[in-house]
């Protein structure tokens, strides 16, 4: 059996404690064979300066918006994204578009992206997802604000689900937020979503949000009604609650389902509390860099890391986000928590997010039998066991 040794100054398994001077076996198509500790090298092991990670999970992204790289004011809250959004969404041609796509794609390979869970409005990522070496799930996320236009949707959404799958892709319809719908429209679209076992939805992105649903009131309200745009329903309690009371009308309890709940940056304990004693496969993504980016804000990491939660991460899109990579996401993490282990950081960053995605026996870890790729992480702060700003991360298997 052709075995590949790779070793680096640290091995990180994701499960278990970080191996100094570790190593890792693979076979010829990448399962791991062995993990251990290097006890003198010899003329066939690989070894680097760095750390040794397995593949990444990107929790959320929208590699639709590649195109948007670089064309967004900042820290302008939800309303002012949502301007942008509509006045850019289409200025480049389609076949620019599908180039940057597969650019990106090339990227986050390359620097260690495994598996990924993306956002889809269209068929335009498709062609890239069907010849990536990486693993996709993807969310076909509807929008439509008018209960009528609900019917119309559903069946468009259902149609471009058959023409993801026709090309070999898992993929399922999923509701975007609940500023974006109707009522009807995200029952519906979550009931969709809930028959195939994944949901994606962007969950208390902003206060902007939680006023909105809680009083009616504030920039996003006010936002909807300068365009005459209907509004959820005023509810005096957390967005989450509304999103839960929703699904509760078209599913059962319990939620066995994979729920990815997206950003939370607006979160609170009820809000967790009610997650939890209803879904019993919840991830909190959290998305670092486009919060700064758009709200100047980061998620409650004290309050989801006290409630025991799994927490994944993921590096949203270019119309948010100066650079798509878990690198830079991980490292602006530690710059805002230094108080958060790296080795719970990774289990963010690899495991969690291919539980999520129904890939944990896969990816995510180094454990004997596993195809989770290896990423080697450099130019590391030792003394702290953090990522610098000069830190890369760089595929290695």
């Amino acid at each position: 059996m052709n075995k590949r040794r790779i070793a680096a100054n640290y091995v990180f398994p994701v499960v278990g404690e970080p191996i100094k001077n570790g190593y890792v076996d693979f076979d010829a198509q990448g399962h791991v064979l062995a993990v251990g500790q290097l006890e003198g090298e010899t003329e066939s092991t690989e070894f680097y300066n760095g750390i040794l990670c397995p593949g990444f999970t990107n929790a959320h992204c929208h590699i639709e918006l590649s195109h948007l790289k670089d064309k967004f004011v900042e820290k302008t809250g939800m309303s002012g994204f949502i301007n942008q959004i509509n006045a850019l969404r289409d200025s480049a041609p389609k076949e620019e578009r599908i180039a940057l796509i597969k650019e990106q794609f090339d990227k986050l390979y390359a620097e260690g992206v495994t598996a990924m869970a993306d956002i889809s409005n269209c068929d335009e990522s498709f062609e890239a997802k069907a010849n990536t070496p990486m693993y996709t799930r993807t969310y076909l996320e509807v929008f439509g604000a008018f209960p009528e236009e609900a019917e119309e949707v559903i069946e468009g959404v259902k149609s471009l689900n058959a023409k993801a799958k026709a090309m070999g892709l898992d993929a399922a319809p999923t509701p975007h937020s609940p500023y974006t719908m109707s009522t009807r429209l995200l029952q519906m679209s979550a009931a969709e979503g809930l028959k195939e076992g994944f949901i994606s939805y962007h969950n208390q992105e902003s206060q902007e949000e939680e006023d909105l649903l809680i009083s009616g009131t504030g920039a996003l309200a006010e936002n909807y009604k300068g365009r005459n745009m209907p509004t959820p329903p005023v509810t005096g309690k957390p967005a989450l609650l509304y999103f839960i009371n929703s699904l509760k009308e078209v599913h059962p309890e319990p939620f066995t389902e994979s729920i990815l709940l997206i950003h939370n940056t607006a979160t609170n304990e009820e809000s967790v509390d009610a997650a939890l004693s209803t879904f019993q496969n919840v991830t909190w993504v959290t998305c670092p860099l486009s919060n700064l980016f758009i709200h100047d804000t980061l998620a409650p990491f004290d309050l989801l890391r006290s409630k025991g939660v799994r927490i994944a991460i993921g590096t949203d899109s270019l119309s948010s986000n100066h650079i798509l990579s878990m690198a830079r996401e991980i490292e602006c993490i530690q710059s805002h928590h230094p108080e958060i282990p790296l080795t719970e950081i990774l289990e963010w960053a690899c495991l969690n997010g291919a539980i999520a995605l129904g890939k944990g026996d896969i990816y995510g870890s180094f454990e004997v039998g596993k195809c989770p790729g290896a990423v080697l992480i450099d130019n590391i702060d030792w003394k702290n066991f953090a990522l610098t700003d000069k830190s890369t991360a760089k595929r290695i298997l």
